[in-house]
C-alpha cells in the first residue's frame, strides 16, 4: 500500500487537448492581467499545492479564513488565497460570469467562474491574519498600498503553468517529487524552508533535523517574493548550488518553490506545513521566528521567536506532517563546532554573526571567516554585493515646490561627476513630467505613477552600476517606500528631505504658483490643497533657508562618503 504522502494528488490543469481549445475559449473572455504575486498563488492552486483549494477564496471562505484560520466547511487553512482586482475591471465583472487569468506577457494560464465579488475590511484582514494593521509589515503594506480594492473568488480551470526559463532542473511540481520520493524510495522526508544563502549555521541545522527525524533531506528554498531587501533568488540559487555538495547525495535533494510569502510568522509555519504536505514530506523545520518579517512600527518584534513553532505544534496532526523544531544554532568556539544556543555551556565562548553585520562586511569588503560560511557562497555573494564604493545607488531628493531640491541635485550631480568613478543622471522633476510623463495630470493616481516611472529608471541606472539623481516632490510616504523597495533589491537608496518650510517655499515663488494655488486656481497644489506626507527617517534632511547650495550638496556628498557609496 503506498504511503499517502507518495500518492498523487489532484490538480487543477485540463487535458492537453481540452486545453488547446479553452485557450481559443478565453481569448473572448474578459481578461485579468495577474500581478507576480497572483501569478505564484496561481500556479500553486493549478499544481496542487495549496490542495484543497480549487481556485481563489468565495467571501464565506475568507471571512473563516481570516477570523478562525479554516475554511467555511472547517477544513483548516491559515491563509487568504484572494484576487484582488481594480474597481474599474470589477465593475465589468458579475458572478456567474468566467474570466481569463493572463501572466504579464498576456499569456492565458487558466480560466476562472467568479462566484463571489466583494470589497474587503482590510483592516480587519491585517489585524486578524498579520496580528497587526502596521504597515510596517510587507504584507500590510502590500494589502493597503499595492492590492486591489475588490476581491474575486471562484474555481480555477488550469490551462498552462507559468512558464519559468530559470533553474528549470530544480522545480518540480508536488506530484513531481512525489514521484521522485517514490522512485528513490524514500518514506521519510524533511523540508527545509529558506529565503535565505545557506551558510554552515544552516548545515548543522539540517543534518541534525534529517537524522532526529530518520528522514532525507529536501532543501526546498522559495524563489517567489519574500521579504524586501532579501537577497535575490537567482544569487540564492547559486549559493544552494555551489553548497549542495556539501550534503550526502543519497539522502538530501533542492527544489524550488515559487511561493509568495506573506511573512506571516505563526500564520506562515502552518501555511508552509500544508504546502510541504502537498509535495510529499512527511516532516518540516520551524526555527526560530519562523518567516518573520522584522520590527513593527514600535520597534518591537512582530511576533514571538518561538510562537510559530506553538501554533505549529496545536495544529500539527491535522496539517500531517510532524514539526522538527530548532534553536538558534551559533558556533561555539571552544569545542570548533555548532551547537543550539539553549544547550550550551555556560562560560562557553559563542560566536555568531548576525544578518546586518554580514551585510556590512559584504558592503566594506571585510573578511568573513571560514567557521560562519562556505568559501563558494561568500564568492557568490562577493559577486553579488561588491564594496559599496563599486556599487550603483539613487539619491532621492523630496520636498515641497520650491524647496531647493533641483538646484543641489544639480550641484550634487556636478560634484559627482566631477569625481568621475561611475555614470551620474539626474531625474529632476519639472525635466521628467516633459520627457517621460508629459500625459499625466495632477491626480493622486497620475503623481503615484510618475514617481513609480521615476523609481523604475532609477532601478535600472542603480542595477546597472551608475548614480541615480532624483528630485520629484514625491509627497506620498507610500509611494517612497515602493520606490525604495524596488530600488533596494539593487543598491542602496538615499532619502533626502529638502525640509524648507512652506513659508520660505512661498516667499521664493517667482512664478507665482503658492498665490494661484491659494486663490484656488491650481488644484491639488503639494503643501495647500493636496498634503504632502514629511519622511519620518530620511537618511538626511538638509535645511537650505539662509545655507549655500554648496553647502547643502557638501552635506550630501559627506553622507554619500559615511555610508561607503563614495571613496573618502
Amino acid at each position: 500500500m503506498m504511503s499517502p504522502n507518495l500518492a498523487p494528488i489532484p490538480e487543477l490543469f485540463v487535458s492537453h487537448e481540452s486545453a488547446q481549445k479553452l485557450k481559443i475559449e478565453a481569448g473572448e473572455l474578459p481578461s485579468w492581467d495577474l500581478t507576480p504575486r497572483q501569478v505564484c498563488d496561481l500556479e500553486l492552486l493549478m499544481n496542487g499545492g495549496f490542495s484543497p483549494l480549487k481556485g481563489f477564496l468565495s467571501q464565506a471562505d475568507y471571512d473563516s479564513v481570516v477570523e478562525r484560520m479554516r475554511l467555511a466547511d472547517g477544513t483548516l487553512w491559515p491563509m487568504p488565497i484572494t484576487l484582488d482586482v481594480s474597481s474599474g475591471f470589477a465593475e465589468g465583472v458579475e458572478p456567474g460570469q468566467d474570466i481569463a487569468l493572463r501572466d504579464q506577457e498576456g499569456v492565458i494560464l487558466a480560466t476562472m467562474t467568479v462566484t463571489d465579488k466583494w470589497t474587503p475590511d482590510k483592516a480587519r484582514e491585517a489585524a486578524r491574519v498579520f496580528g497587526a494593521d502596521d504597515i510596517a509589515h510587507p504584507a500590510v503594506n502590500y494589502l493597503h498600498n499595492s492590492a486591489g480594492p475588490v476581491y474575486l473568488g471562484g474555481p480555477v480551470t488550469g490551462i498552462q503553468p507559468p512558464v519559468h526559463y530559470d533553474f528549470k532542473a530544480r522545480r518540480d511540481t508536488p506530484n513531481e517529487l512525489r514521484a521522485l520520493f517514490r522512485k528513490l524510495g524514500w518514506r521519510r522526508v524533511v523540508a527545509f524552508q529558506t529565503r535565505n544563502p545557506l551558510h554552515r549555521a544552516h548545515q548543522e541545522l539540517t543534518f541534525r533535523a534529517a537524522r532526529e527525524a530518520q528522514a532525507n533531506l529536501l532543501i526546498h528554498p522559495v524563489v517567489g517574493m519574500t521579504k524586501p531587501g532579501d537577497v535575490d533568488h537567482f544569487t540564492r540559487v547559486r549559493c544552494y548550488e555551489a553548497v549542495l555538495d556539501k550534503y550526502p547525495a543519497a539522502t538530501t535533494t533542492m527544489s524550488l518553490l515559487n511561493l509568495a510569502m506573506r511573512m506571516a510568522g505563526p500564520r506562515e509555519a502552518v501555511w508552509h506545513g500544508i504546502i510541504r504536505r502537498n509535495h510529499g514530506c512527511t516532516h518540516m523545520i520551524v526555527g526560530r521566528d519562523h518567516a518573520g518579517p522584522g520590527k513593527n512600527s514600535a520597534g518591537d518584534d512582530f511576533y514571538g521567536p518561538y510562537d510559530a513553532q506553538d501554533l505549529f505544534r496545536e495544529h500539527q496532526a491535522e496539517i500531517g506532517l510532524e514539526m522538527v523544531d530548532f534553536k538558534q544554532m551559533v558556533y561555539v568556539q571552544d569545542r570548533a563546532q555548532y551547537e543550539a544556543a539553549d544547550e550550551i555551556e555556560e562560560g562557553a565562548t559563542v560566536l555568531n554573526i548576525s544578518g546586518t553585520e554580514l551585510r556590512r562586511r559584504l558592503r566594506e569588503g571585510l573578511e568573513i571567516p571560514d567557521w560562519f560560511s562556505f568559501p563558494e557562497v561568500v564568492g557568490e555573494l562577493r559577486r553579488r554585493y561588491p564594496p559599496r564604493s563599486q556599487q550603483g545607488f539613487t539619491v532621492f531628493f523630496t520636498g515641497l515646490s520650491g524647496s531647493g531640491k533641483s538646484t543641489i541635485a544639480n550641484a550634487l550631480m556636478i560634484k559627482l561627476m566631477e569625481m568621475g568613478d561611475r555614470p551620474v543622471t539626474l531625474l529632476d522633476g519639472d525635466v521628467v513630467r516633459k520627457n517621460l510623463s508629459s500625459e499625466l495630470g495632477f491626480s493622486k493616481e497620475h503623481r503615484d505613477l510618475n514617481i513609480r516611472r521615476i523609481g523604475f529608471v532609477a532601478s535600472e541606472i542603480t542595477k546597472n552600476g551608475g548614480i541615480a539623481i532624483c528630485a520629484p516632490i514625491a509627497p506620498y510616504a507610500a509611494t517612497r517606500r515602493a520606490v525604495r523597495e524596488e530600488i533596494e533589491q539593487y543598491g542602496a537608496f538615499v532619502e533626502v528631505h529638502v525640509a524648507t518650510s512652506l513659508e520660505e517655499c512661498e516667499r521664493r515663488d517667482r512664478k507665482g504658483l503658492y498665490r494661484l494655488a491659494r486663490e484656488g486656481k491650481i488644484k491639488e497644489f503639494t503643501g495647500i490643497s493636496d498634503p504632502y506626507d514629511e519622511p519620518e527617517a530620511p537618511e538626511l534632511r538638509v535645511n537650505t533657508e539662509g545655507v549655500e547650495v554648496d553647502n547643502c550638496a557638501h552635506q550630501v556628498l559627506l553622507k554619500l562618503e559615511s555610508m561607503g557609496l563614495i571613496a573618502g
